[in-house]
């Protein structure tokens, strides 16, 4: 192989090293980005494709005997923290005065208006329809 040869190689190899560091890099900031729009969305995405794996691949009677008094620790931990986080939810909507009645009641309101709002439409309409024939 000559000297050129091997200068033509290495500098392809640089060029194919730079294309692909460039690329992973933007598709990082890409990820990132996306992160940054939408993180709830990434979390989900994230917890949809951990549960997927889970699922298929299978537990071995070591994982089980191992990580179970992890995995109940982590199951009551998590229930404490979704009974902390309801009790609080609940507390302060009380404390705003938001109750399920006046929710329900708020809501009743809103679907008769529109049923209103949507009925006093459909009537200008037919009345313009009928003027204008």
């Amino acid at each position: 192989m000559t000297e050129k040869n091997t200068d033509s190689i290495r500098s392809r190899a640089i060029d194919a090293y730079d294309e692909a560091r460039d690329s992973v890099a933007g598709a990082g900031r890409r990820a990132n980005e996306g992160i940054d729009e939408a993180p709830l969305i990434a979390i989900a995405a994230g917890l949809a494709a951990g549960a997927l794996l889970a699922a298929i691949l299978p537990r071995t009677k070591s994982e089980t005997r191992l990580l179970r008094p992890t995995a109940d620790r982590l199951t009551g931990t998590a229930k404490a923290a979704a009974a902390a986080a309801k009790e609080a939810g609940t507390s302060r909507l009380a404390e705003l005065g938001l109750t399920r009645e006046k929710g329900a009641a708020t809501l009743r309101s809103i679907f008769d208006g529109a049923g209103d709002a949507a009925r006093t439409s459909a009537n200008a309409a037919i009345s313009a329809a009928r003027d204008h024939e």
